[in-house]
């Protein structure tokens, strides 16, 4: 079955090392071959500027990262980047396409400009925060109680303007309770059920619920700690996170976002994008290919058609 992943960290890659061969280079979970075999046939690539970055230098980063993504990742043969979201449904059998998005804004500071040049250069999600506390917001790991910052209305002004997809996966939760009225389009591209595992990272029921009444969407994360808070998982472990999920709020609302090359745990047989199918499989078990087929692909496509 066909596969839609909001999001993995290829690029980061890629930047810090260019001898890494987005063909097949194993030191990529989500290569081109092994998306191939996995049967994605739409990857999400965030640009993330680890906060280790001096701060005179995060635009610099966001910019190298846009730069591999047009080196050596739209340049493949079959690989088609996706600047209109039109374009999903008409890929040919063989054809992967590419997404830009933006994991935090760290690397724009308070300037709007250099936002507006990374949704030119192709950028279709934006998160307003990684973990930790930028000028437009305040990440996971910090106070759940403190809010958006006076900075984000311009920033959420001008990507509702341009019909950007804000992600509020890493925002803390005040941030989101802040965000989502302003918002025009909002999803989580890689969060799973607080409810299921408590961790700061993860949904409760209240937000998802109230994603999904702003028309927005859930995609699953494939990291262990936020699966179960230890460092191994299985994969009906993490069906257990889609069938909550699904109960909650309808299959057509819930995705994958399995964060592939930004974890450094993995799921037992689910460790790259070539085995994308067997979680496929496993999820035969619990619904029908035309509900997977939904989860997996139509849903999200029906959802960006809209917008």
């Amino acid at each position: 079955m066909k596969i839609i992943d909001l999001h993995c960290d290829v690029l980061n890659k890629l930047s810090r090392n260019d001898e890494i061969d987005f063909l097949n280079d194993l030191r990529l979970d989500s290569n081109l071959e092994r998306l191939q075999a996995g049967n994605v046939k739409v990857q999400v690539f965030a640009i993330f500027v680890h906060p280790n970055i001096p701060i005179e230098k995060r635009f610099e980063s966001a910019l190298q990262q846009v730069d591999a993504f047009k080196k050596f990742v739209i340049t493949k043969p079959g690989v088609v980047h996706i600047t209109d979201w039109n374009q999903i449904q008409h890929l040919q059998e063989g054809e992967i396409g590419a997404v830009l998005s933006l994991e935090g804004c760290d690397c724009i500071g308070t300037d709007i400009n250099k936002l507006k040049a990374l949704v030119e250069a192709g950028v279709k999600l934006v998160g307003l925060t990684w973990n930790y506390e930028n000028d437009v917001a305040y990440g996971t790991l910090e106070d759940p109680n403190k809010g958006l910052k006076p900075f984000s209305k311009e920033v959420i002004h001008y990507l509702n303007e341009q019909d950007i997809i804000l992600d509020v996966a890493h925002l803390n939760d005040l941030g989101f309770y802040e965000l989502l009225p302003m918002a025009k389009h909002v999803m989580a591209s890689h969060c799973n059920s607080r409810t299921i595992c408590n961790n700061p990272r993860n949904l409760t029921d209240e937000q998802v619920k109230q994603i999904v009444e702003k028309g927005g969407r859930i995609h699953v994360v494939f990291y262990p700690p936020f699966i179960n808070n230890l460092e191994t998982a299985t994969i009906d472990q993490l069906i257990d996170h889609i069938n909550h999920l699904v109960k909650l709020v309808g299959i057509e609302h819930v995705g994958f976002g399995s964060d592939f090359d930004g974890i450094d745990f993995k799921i037992e047989s689910l460790s790259n994008a070539s085995e994308y199918q067997q979680l496929i499989k496993a999820l035969l078990n619990h619904f029908t290919e035309e509900e997977i087929n939904i989860m997996s692909y139509q849903g999200f496509e029906k959802y960006v058609l809209s917008i």
